[in-house]
């Protein structure tokens, strides 16, 4: 356990609280550890998933379905593009 002079402090005055306030102080600590975890989950989910995107960006298999359906649409995107043109 750490024992900075700031954390000392602490202690010292954590004791002088009733048990009410002891409570109090008990659940603000919970639910910002809660909310740090929480944090700290979506970093590594995040991490992962680009470690997954990055992944399936260097397969050479998923890019060639990925030029596979790029082409497949390539026509319906200049139709759509046609289309919105006119509108203008």
């Amino acid at each position: 356990m750490m024992n900075s002079q700031h954390l000392l402090k602490i202690e010292r005055d954590l004791r002088a609280l009733s048990l009410e306030e002891l409570e109090w102080v008990l659940e603000l600590i919970t639910r910002q550890v809660q909310e740090k975890k929480q944090i700290s989950d979506s970093f590594t989910d995040v991490k992962y998933m680009n470690e997954q995107l990055a992944a399936m960006a260097s397969n050479l298999d998923i890019q060639a379905e990925i030029t596979s359906i790029n082409n497949e649409f390539s026509v319906t995107e200049m139709d759509g593009l046609k289309k919105g043109l006119k509108k203008l």
